[in-house]
């Protein structure tokens, strides 16, 4: 109650309510009950913004689907949290498997939420040493529902401690320091940046401009922002972009027995399409 007294704008159970159908709608995201005052902290920046007075207000304007402000909406509650080489497990398991693919086609990858870039960038550091060189046979899509965390995406420059983790080589292959101005701060490195394309997707749009196949997919931590029988849904989707021995990725708390007429286990949160996923 006191929290509730305290805050710059009145946020009623049913305003909550109201966000969560709105963004379950819109990008498949299922909110907990708990998450309220996350909610309220995120949005209330747009409110103070666009100057507006109240949450109905601005929740108004999400009543046109075409409204300019839902890519605000939907960016201001999409969670970003990421890391280089976050789950190392995974990136061994597509080293070996890029490596056993047959030599002479171009080897498609896709991570599905790529976040501020430091996933599919791994997925690129990867490839490039798994080839043992700068150009891989290897082409890497990524995509997010946040266009502002794909800009820092593309951009490729992060503060020095996001790469502290990495080994001595690594960091002296594939990021350059910056100077004067840029001083605590580091790029991406050519190599890497000429094998990802980043585009804006929502996973849960009608159509996707992509084609398979691909021989690996990244939805790490993705679908345990989904309902059940919407997971079951992206994972039909997703299954069949896959080449016959293609893997796709999820994360470390994410299982997807509840599909198993889409996808089977192959290793930890490792999976393959089922044999009439694809066809």
């Amino acid at each position: 109650m006191a929290l509730a007294e305290s805050r710059e704008f009145a946020f009623a159970r049913s305003d909550f309510e109201r966000v969560r159908s709105l963004i379950h709608g819109r990008a498949g995201i299922s909110l907990a009950p708990a998450k309220r005052d996350m909610v309220y902290s995120r949005l209330v920046r747009r409110l103070r913004a666009l100057r507006l007075d109240s949450f109905d207000e601005y929740l108004g304007r999400l009543d046109d689907p075409a409204h300019p402000e839902w890519e605000a909406f939907t960016n201001a509650l999409t969670t970003n949290l990421t890391a280089f080489f976050r789950e190392p497990h995974h990136f061994e398991i597509l080293a070996e498997h890029l490596r056993s693919q047959p030599r002479g086609a171009t080897l498609r990858l896709w991570c599905s939420a790529s976040s501020t870039g430091e996933e599919p960038y791994s997925m690129a550091m990867t490839a490039i040493e798994a080839f043992g060189r700068d150009d891989p046979p290897v082409r890497i899509l990524a995509t997010d529902i946040d266009t502002q965390v794909l800009a820092t995406a593309e951009r490729g420059v992060y503060p020095l401690e996001r790469i502290e983790r990495l080994s001595e080589a690594r960091r002296q292959r594939f990021f350059r320091r910056g100077t004067g101005t840029m001083e605590g701060y580091c790029r991406i490195a050519e190599p890497l940046r000429r094998l990802v394309s980043f585009r804006p997707l929502n996973l849960l749009a009608d159509h996707w401009p992509m084609r398979g196949p691909f021989q690996a997919i990244f939805c790490r931590n993705v679908m345990i922002y989904f309902d059940k029988p919407t997971q079951h849904r992206l994972l039909g989707r997703l299954a069949p972009l896959l080449t016959p021995d293609g893997l796709l990725f999820a994360g470390h708390s994410e299982s997807f027995f509840h599909a198993a007429d889409v996808v089977s286990p192959c290793g930890r949160t490792v999976y393959r399409r089922a044999a009439k996923a694809g066809n």
